[in-house]
């Protein structure tokens, strides 16, 4: 085999898949060797040879007949350890799992996914139990940052493989969650586009939590173009219907409070870079303080946070009995905190969201976006967060910061790569955009990543 497909988006191997010039077969067979024989083991934690030659096969039978399922028949997909896969142990990143009963049936996003003829690879690393913004896990292995040249660095987590996978050119797409950052942070770190869609935009059904007030889903790919189509089968619909919108359109506002305090010289001027591009190209851009972003935090210190209250309450057995021992200690420890937490606390954060999410949409206009650095810093070294607990704690904080904030809000977000930073590192550009208002998120997305994007 030739051929080398490394660096292709969804949409450039689809018009070779779809024309003819390209046999599936060929695909998913380049796929799984390129997988197999990478220098980094650590990023999949479970390839599919049988099941991704089969479904290869009909996708290649459909195209041959004139039957295609649509734009994304025949494209390899990856996906986080948490989405159901039939026949396979869904283990979380977790060894604790890792001999759980195998899943009776594929999580729904599987499920559409294959219906729009995508042909699903394998399963790749993250954080256990989704509980790190970081990547780091002590029993499958640390992902290492495939755009890092000095030394190894963090690929983000927890949708770690998901965000390596991408950027290693081993699949277009990875399919990850949010719950804290989870999708955006890998994709800033490493220099992809990284959707969150509004929770509850797709269904969860089939795929393991960590917090449900919190959790969404979506795609980690090479452009918006890509995610739009993968949202759309995701959404089970035939085609995509977001269309492109106007930069003459895009109205951004650039909060001054919270999410550039610390941050990087690199990241802030990567970012200050791409917000002028966009607004000599013709959108509106205005700067506001958010004082309810520090609210957001003086309640998360004040009651705890909800994630860690929930996760608490979905692995309290685990934490209180002998599996604790066979967990990352970090997870653990963190986990652990919730039990502080009393239902009045939780109750008080979850009202106190309610009013602040009302608050602040009152600041933004309803077609408005907001835009600020996705991460303050760039993906760091991965060898002084390995055995220094402390560090581990602080540098995890600041990376989760500016993402957790979308989050709490309830907003769907796009991180958008926008140039480079610290070491040569990359640096995102997040816009997001309040509940359910991905479909003016995407669009203005795809006017605005050729912009943005230095590269």
């Amino acid at each position: 085999m030739t051929q080398d497909f490394s660096g292709r988006s969804i949409a450039q191997l689809s018009v070779l898949l779809q024309s003819g010039a390209l046999d599936p077969r060929e695909l998913t067979r380049w796929t799984l060797e390129r997988i197999r024989s990478h220098d980094d083991q650590a990023i999949f934690t479970t390839i599919l040879p049988e099941r991704a030659m089969r479904e290869a096969e009909a996708s290649a039978r459909r195209i041959a007949a004139g039957r295609s399922f649509g734009l994304l028949d025949g494209i390899p997909v990856a996906w986080k350890d948490l989405f159901a896969i039939k026949g396979v142990a869904t283990t979380a990143g977790s060894v604790v799992l890792k001999d759980a009963p195998a899943a009776q049936e594929d999580a729904a996003m599987v499920t559409a996914l294959g219906h729009a003829g995508m042909v699903s690879v394998g399963r790749v690393n993250m954080s256990e139990f989704a509980f790190s913004g970081l990547g780091i896990n002590p029993h499958y292995g640390t992902p290492r940052n495939p755009r890092a040249r000095d030394v190894d660095r963090l690929p983000g987590g927890s949708s770690s493989g998901s965000g390596a996978a991408v950027a290693a050119d081993l699949v277009p797409v990875s399919i990850g969650t949010d719950t804290g950052g989870s999708i955006r942070i890998p994709a800033a770190f490493n220099g992809i586009v990284g959707y969150k869609a509004t929770r509850g935009r797709y269904s969860m059904r089939g795929v393991f939590p960590l917090a449900k007030s919190l959790d969404s889903l979506g795609p980690l790919c090479r452009t918006v173009q890509d995610a739009v189509w993968v949202d759309a089968a995701m959404r089970g619909l035939p085609a995509p219907e977001i269309r492109r919108g106007s930069l003459d359109g895009l109205s951004l506002v650039v909060p001054t409070t919270v999410v550039f305090d610390g941050a990087e010289d690199g990241v802030v001027s990567a970012f200050e870079a791409g917000l002028g591009r966009l607004e000599r190209a013709g959108a509106r851009v205005r700067r506001q303080p958010f004082p309810a972003f520090e609210r957001i935090f003086e309640t998360m210190a004040r009651h705890g946070p909800l994630v860690t209250a929930e996760a608490f309450a979905l692995h309290r057995d685990r934490l209180e009995g002998s599996q604790a021992a066979s967990m990352d200690q970090r997870v653990v420890a963190r986990a652990r905190l919730g039990q502080n937490i009393s239902l009045s606390d939780y109750v008080e954060t979850l009202n106190t969201r309610e009013a602040l999410i009302a608050e602040i949409a009152a600041h933004i206009g309803s077609n408005e976006l907001v835009a600020y650095p996705t991460v303050a810093h760039v993906a760091p070294p991965t060898a002084p967060l390995l055995n220094d607990d402390a560090l581990f704690v602080e540098t995890n904080a600041r990376t989760l910061r500016n993402t957790s904030i979308g989050n709490f809000l309830d907003w769907c977000g796009v991180s958008l790569p926008c140039g480079i930073g610290a070491a040569g590192m990359p640096v995102g550009l997040l816009l997001s955009a309040q509940p359910h208002h991905d479909a003016h998120l995407l669009s203005m997305a795809l006017a605005a990543e050729a912009i943005v994007r230095a590269d």
